[in-house]
């Protein structure tokens, strides 16, 4: 595509040749080749107009930045907000294939990954290809790809999106992180079902306040005002959460709410006569689509939610109620949440992504539901990160386990025993003395599970499907499952 035609409705100076073709859009100068442009982004740790040689070496024709730069040997464009700018020429760059799809979004604290993965197996139930794209991985037409990020940059996601779209596929289910919708990683992006779970304290390293990040969480619905598809939007949104019910009340008027909840009967999926065994959950759905009872096997409260959200959004989708609640049962756990560690042994392992001190209470109160022995609970919390929910999940997992193992998780470029002293102060609040504190997470893990007797649980929370440890900044490989199957197989 022609340089001056991608920026054609942008306000920019130029600087150079104009009338040059461009071949391909990289902000990494690793992926540059002929004829392509170069976007000098700021990253967190490194400045892309420090890398502006080697794109230009690679054979880069043209680099965007935000400030002019002297002496380049190609055209330089120079914006005012060159995020914004990015998302705008990759839309046009690969022909705008948002405008294409349906797309689904997924936002809020806990919950977004699962609602993907159960969304996913109903359609494929039904013999539909839906593409997604999430904190595990991002996956479409037996392509998968690793996610350094919940939510790509925006030139990956359009990018993406176009090779979706040639591959024919008609649906893609996304994860909407806070810091994407504040960083502009979804800008430009025409959603058609937007899905808010719940908000608890997360990310307030980066948001500061849980006003800013619930503010972060609108904006995926502001959006839905966009209709350049003329297609009928909705939200679903569950209003048992107090910020779900704030969105509920400000939702556009040409936008379809559909409501979820196990507490509010007002809401139009609703679920009541909860039981929920060691085999799994069972409930009565009441919805304003027909009512039916719902059994799965998957454990937990939290996974009610879960489900009410997945089946509010095959509402949105329009497929009848006798399929989705036919096809309700072949839903799957999304790896890492409350996954089993295979050991044969005559206690239970449970590897769970919990990271923050609602999700942490949840999968405890699921435990606690399937039994009356011993849980024993090994987590940590990551570096870097909100330092105020440290304190917080300890007092958790000390009220709601019989003995915690407090180690490290990812203490990136944090002291691991300054991380752990945060931790230890809200173990201490509760008064009890039902903790340890082993900092290397291998060793911490060994001794919770040498110390588990019959009928008893270990869960090994915060890390779930992550595969790696961040020390510093190095990442370095950890399973936490490898990790357990190795010490049972002992």
């Amino acid at each position: 595509m022609n340089l001056k035609n991608l920026f054609s409705d942008i306000e920019k100076q130029i600087f150079g040749k104009e009338d040059i073709e461009i071949k391909g859009l990289s902000y990494d100068s690793r992926k540059i080749s002929e004829n392509f442009l170069f976007f000098a982004l700021n990253g967190t740790h490194t400045n892309g107009i420090n890398f502006i040689e080697d794109a230009v070496s690679k054979g880069a024709v043209c680099v965007v930045s935000q400030e002019k730069i002297e002496n380049i040997k190609c055209t330089n464009v120079v914006v005012k907000d060159i995020i914004s700018v990015m998302a705008t020429v990759a839309a046009k760059f690969y022909d705008y294939p948002d405008k294409k799809l349906t797309i689904i979004g997924v936002t809020g604290t806990n919950g977004k990954t699962s609602i993907t993965y159960m969304t996913e197996s109903i359609l494929k139930s039904l013999n539909t290809d839906i593409a997604v794209i999430g904190t595990i991985n991002y996956r479409y037409a037996n392509i998968k790809i690793d996610a350094p990020n919940t939510t790509p940059q925006s030139l990956d996601l359009y990018k993406m999106m176009a090779d979706i779209v040639k591959h024919g596929i008609k649906y893609l289910i996304m994860e909407v992180s806070s810091h994407s919708l504040v960083l502009g990683r979804v800008l430009g992006i025409e959603f058609d079902i937007a899905v808010f779970t719940n908000l608890t304290q997360d990310h307030l390293d980066f948001h500061k306040t849980m006003e800013s990040y619930f503010e972060a969480k609108k904006i995926l619905f502001n959006s839905l005002k966009s209709n350049v598809k003329k297609k009928q939007k909705f939200a679903i949104i569950n209003i048992d959460d107090i910020y779900g019910k704030k969105i509920t009340e400000n939702i556009d008027k040409n936008v379809t709410a559909i409501s979820y909840a196990t507490k509010d009967e007002k809401a139009k999926c609703f679920a009541k006569n909860i039981k929920i065994t060691s085999k799994g959950t069972s409930f009565d759905l009441i919805s304003v689509y027909g009512n039916s009872q719902i059994k799965v096997n998957l454990v937990g409260l939290h996974n009610v939610y879960n489900i009410l959200a997945c089946i509010g959004i095959c509402f949105a989708l329009g497929i009848d109620f006798e399929n989705i609640v036919k096809n309700i049962s072949n839903i799957v756990a999304a790896p890492g949440r409350l996954e089993p560690v295979n050991g044969n042994k005559d206690f239970s392992v449970f590897v769970d992504y919990a990271h923050t001190d609602d999700a942490l209470q949840n999968v405890l109160l699921a435990l606690r539901n399937i039994s009356t022995a011993k849980i024993i609970t090994v987590f940590g919390c990551g570096g870097n990160r909100d330092k105020t929910k440290r304190p917080k999940m300890a007092k958790v997992a000390c009220n709601l386990s019989d003995f915690v193992v407090i180690t490290s998780d990812n203490p990136r470029e944090e002291d691991p025993n300054s991380i752990i002293k945060d931790i230890e102060a809200g173990a201490k609040e509760t008064g009890k003395s039902n903790y340890k504190v082993i900092v290397d997470r291998k060793d911490a893990i060994e001794y919770a599970i040498n110390t588990a007797q019959k009928n008893d649980i270990v869960l090994l929370a915060g890390k779930g499907h992550e595969n790696y440890q961040i020390i510093g900044r190095e990442k370095i490989h950890f399973d936490d499952r490898e990790i357990a199957e190795n010490i049972l197989s002992k």
